[in-house]
């Protein structure tokens, strides 16, 4: 079977390549109806800014090519199960692979979605994985106040996330005009220096400055919680000041693992549970600002290099 898969051919040129799917017994095979472009881990993919040492850390399931170059790269899509199981066919699903029109995996590689959940919103859940553990390894609780820097999807997701809780609030620093203003008609307060230290502090801008801004803004023995990768690029910042005397703590956070505070009770597939009902109990499709269409991802991915996306997010539609 002749299937169709996007590849980053150098760091200028992202290309759509036929390719044979190999036919192979006990799997799913798969209509691929979206995949989420997550805006700032793809970009640093298709430019070849991850570092060496990373290659293998960072290689997502079904990949292939060297994230040296070239590369097929993704890890959100939902499609349409053609052939498997008869009380799966027909069915939705939600997985992590490369962006191509139709794929096949193994039964356990694919999560049943909801028939309640739109399709398209199940593209989220990667990145709300991200940002659940963000909340999870940040101890956010009832009544904090809190600052996200940065309103891309990652900050946006946390950000609503944190607003969830009781009495939280919740104030955003954005310096793109179309993200602040999003910001804002959803809710948010816009952060003023002035304004009170925070208990708790997301930087999501992938930005020294905006690091910086996170650590400024926090409290006694506040938490800023770093959610950025920064690929090969070099992070400065002033650790003087009150950072010591206050005990500030910063905290990596990353998806691959579960918090070790919750590693005992909790794995994958109860954190993608909890994530898909997350998704229900809100409209997050707002979130979903960009819709291309699959033929059209070349050309995305050129301006996406180029710095002249915007938006929150990329779905692709098939």
């Amino acid at each position: 079977m002749t299937i169709r898969a996007l590849w980053h051919l150098t760091e200028n040129r992202s290309a759509i390549r036929e390719q044979e799917l190999p036919e192979e017994n006990d799997t799913l095979l798969i209509k691929t109806r979206y995949s989420l472009i997550s805006l700032g881990t793809e970009r640093l993919v298709a430019t070849g800014g991850v570092p060496e040492s990373m290659y293998e850390s960072m290689r997502v399931p079904h990949q292939e090519g060297s994230l040296g170059l070239p590369v097929k790269y993704g890890y959100s899509l939902v499609g349409e199960v053609q052939e498997g199981p008869a009380d799966w066919k027909g069915q939705f699903v939600h997985l992590l692979h490369p962006h191509q029109d139709y794929c096949r995996v193994k039964r356990p590689e694919a999560t049943l979605l909801p028939s309640t959940l739109d399709p398209a919103v199940a593209t989220l859940a990667s990145n709300m994985e991200t940002a659940l553990n963000a909340v999870w390894d940040a101890g956010l609780s009832a009544g904090d106040r809190v600052l996200v820097v940065g309103f891309g999807l990652i900050g946006a997701l946390t950000a609503r996330l944190a607003k969830a809780f009781p009495a939280t609030e919740v104030y955003v620093s954005e310096l793109n005009s179309y993200r602040r203003n999003l910001a804002l008609e959803w809710g948010f307060r816009a952060w003023e220096e002035e304004l009170p230290a925070v208990d708790i502090a997301f930087h999501a801008s992938r930005s020294s400055a905006g690091l910086q801004q996170a650590i400024d803004a926090s409290g006694m023995e506040g938490r800023i919680v770093e959610l950025s990768w920064y690929g090969e690029d070099e992070v400065r910042l002033q650790l003087g000041g009150d950072f010591h005397h206050l005990r500030k703590q910063v905290i990596s956070s990353q998806v691959s693992s579960i918090p070790g505070k919750r590693a005992a009770r909790w794995d994958y597939q109860r954190r993608k549970a909890a994530v898909l009902r997350i998704l229900q109990e809100q409209d997050w499709s707002p979130l979903l600002d960009q819709r291309i269409l699959f033929s059209e991802t070349p050309a995305f991915f050129q301006r996406l290099r180029r710095g002249q996306v915007e938006r929150l997010s990329g779905l692709v539609v098939y």
